[in-house]
């Protein structure tokens, strides 16, 4: 997800309300592009600041595609925004939500014909999900944590399943980073994005955006034993922005 930057509110509820408008934004991830039923990931979350109060909610939809596995999922969050000086706020946030892991049997061939641990047919289970989070910023910095999935919910995709090994683990999610005026045109921000799941390692992302005017940015990161990125984006009349990253 190297735009984390763009969409960082889908990354921790506390961000929900942080600017003094309503913010939409629709996010589509296409991996591994040419090859059969590669993953493919599509967000879509709106948020923003409640009137007179130091309130922010949002809410978030999105499915995760990978081969015969599916995940979909949708959240209501809350975050509340403290004043700690004039300049900068501390914002705390919880979600909760629902979601949904789909397999498509008829999408896998398997090694014994009628095998009744998969049926030809979609299995599916059904979970609430809930996820916190802090959020410390100014205009010139954001630092923030978040952990989802805090229930870790088991899976049981059939009824008759005492016990699952399948189970939601914890994530954790560590958000920074700061802007550098460079004259009066540009803008240089450094950011990095840190996520952990156990047994997992550490994976971080390292990126650095350059903005013109507040319109025009062009950018890069890196990402630890995974890959490197490059990004472009726009504003169109102040209200429309677009970005693309490879």
């Amino acid at each position: 997800y190297n735009q984390y930057v763009l969409n960082d509110y889908v990354l921790n509820p506390a961000i929900g309300g942080k600017n003094p408008y309503v913010e939409g934004m629709s996010a589509n991830r296409y991996q591994w592009g040419g090859i059969t039923d590669a993953p493919r990931t599509y967000i879509l979350s709106l948020h923003g600041p409640m009137k007179y109060e130091h309130m922010g909610i949002g809410g978030q939809l999105f499915t995760d595609i990978v081969g015969p596995t599916r995940r979909t999922g949708g959240y209501l969050s809350y975050a509340y925004h403290i004043p700690l000086t004039k300049k900068m706020k501390l914002s705390l946030g919880l979600s909760a939500g629902i979601l949904q892991f789909m397999v498509d049997g008829q999408k896998i061939n398997l090694h014994d014909y009628g095998d009744l641990v998969l049926t030809n047919s979609l299995q599916s289970v059904l979970t609430p999900d809930f996820s916190a989070g802090f959020y410390l910023y100014s205009e010139k910095f954001w630092v923030g944590f978040s952990c989802m999935q805090i229930q870790q919910n088991k899976l049981k995709f059939f009824d008759y399943m005492s016990n699952t090994s399948s189970v939601l683990n914890r994530h954790y999610c560590f958000i920074a980073g700061y802007r550098f005026h460079a004259g009066d045109n540009f803008v240089i921000e450094p950011s990095t994005l840190v996520n952990y799941v156990a047994p997992a390692p550490v994976q971080f992302d390292a990126s650095l955006r350059a903005i013109y005017k507040v319109k025009f940015w062009i950018g890069g990161s890196f990402r630890n034993h995974d890959a490197i990125g490059a990004y472009i984006g726009f504003i169109f009349r102040e209200n429309l922005m677009l970005g693309y990253a490879y």
